[in-house]
């Protein structure tokens, strides 16, 4: 992934906003995403997921904040980007699993994930961003210029293995 995709400035603070990079599973990127949800995965795991990922550069942009004194991950987030039929064939920007870790909430490490994120959604012509949030984070997403637009359903599967 090109990092000219993202957003000027790249380092405020000492923390650095970039793409996932391998090296983040010893930065603690799994403990950071286990702060939204379950999240508990292996090195081996990691890898194969970020491996799988890469094949797809134009798919997936997974932005995180490292906190550099630290070395660190403190916040992440993902843009997924469908490909539709409708809109001339146009592309769809889903936003996912926005983190913060709880020990540097309230310092807009958030707004700039979404920043980012928008910014590359912005650069690869989506023609929308979406994304799900609980009803106690819709002021933040719309401080994000997000409004609440529709119903969001969902219907979990039990897992099963291919």
């Amino acid at each position: 992934m090109s990092s000219s995709l993202l957003k000027e400035p790249r380092e405020i603070d000492e923390i650095v906003y970039r793409f996932l990079e391998i090296s983040d599973f010893e930065k603690g990127f799994s403990e950071c995403l286990q702060q939204l949800t379950e999240a508990k995965f292996t090195k081996s795991q990691f890898i194969d997921r970020y491996s799988e990922l890469k094949k797809q550069p134009d798919t997936y942009f997974i932005v995180v904040a490292e906190d550099l004194k630290k070395k660190k991950i403190i916040a992440c987030g993902t843009l997924f980007v469908e490909k539709k039929f409708i809109r001339n064939c146009g592309t769809c920007g889903h936003i996912e699993d926005i983190v913060v870790d709880k020990t540097y909430r309230g310092k807009n490490l958030g707004l700039r994930i979404i920043e980012q994120l928008t910014h590359i959604g912005k650069k690869l012509g989506c023609y929308k961003l979406i994304l799900d949030c609980s009803d106690s984070n819709v002021k933040f997403y719309e401080k994000c210029l997000f409004e609440k637009k529709g119903v969001q359903m969902s219907l979990y599967l039990p897992m099963s293995k291919l």
